[in-house]
Formats: C-alpha cells, structure tokens, sequence
C-alpha cells in the first residue's frame, strides 16, 4: 500500500509538515519495501487542500500521514476513500511507525476548520 506522508523537505528523516494542502514535500512510502520517493507541493493561493487531495487521488495514495487536515482535502480524500490520519509529529519515518502501531487517530472530520485571513482557525 503506498503511504503518504506530509513532510517539510525531501527524506523521510525530516520532520513531518503538520499542515496537509500546504505541506513543502509529500513523501511516498510502500508500506512493503523500504522505497521512497519525494514530490514537492505547489500549492495556489486558494484550494491547496482541493489541489493536495488531487495528487493524492493522480499517485494512488491508500493512506495519508499528516498533523492537520481540513474540511475540503478531507472530503476530497474521502471521495477517493483514501484514509487520512492525523496527529503525526516528528520525523516522518516515526510517523509510519506510529501510523503502523495504530498511534495516529483517524481523521473522522476536519482538524482546521478554515483560513481566515492568511491564518489558520482550529
């Protein structure tokens, strides 16, 4: 299964992004093999979440790691029933070890709520 992980540069020994549609990097994990591969994120102005779960669906993520996710991405994500879990901190080889001990909670609603005026509201 390929895992997903939202990561603030290229390796998976950086530490996570806690921000899904914002994130610098995705990082692509087969949860089978020890392979890995970086994909920076370009997010626009508006609809970074929209635009992330998009490159979710386009590399066939099952999984995504990541601190917060929002209203858009995560219905997006759920329409392409990809599983989003929440709560990752740390280095993003430590979130695949959290997410494989079942330490990360599942993303049942949104963790941000929405942008207002540049700033995050929980």
């Amino acid at each position: 299964m390929k895992l997903c992980i939202t990561a603030t540069g290229k390796d998976i020994d950086v530490p996570v992004d806690p921000a899904f549609g914002r994130a610098r990097y995705f990082l692509w994990v087969d949860s089978e093999t020890p392979a890995t591969e970086a994909l920076e994120n370009h997010p626009g102005a508006h609809g970074a979440g929209v635009q992330a779960a998009q490159t979710m669906v386009d590399h066939e993520a099952g999984v995504v790691l990541t601190g917060n996710v929002g209203p858009n991405a995560l219905r997006g994500l759920a329409a392409a029933s990809i599983e989003v879990f929440v709560g990752a901190t740390g280095p993003a080889r430590e979130a695949v070890t959290a997410y494989q001990a079942g330490e990360l909670q599942h993303a049942g609603e949104p963790t941000i709520r929405r942008h207002v005026g540049g700033r995050r509201e929980r």
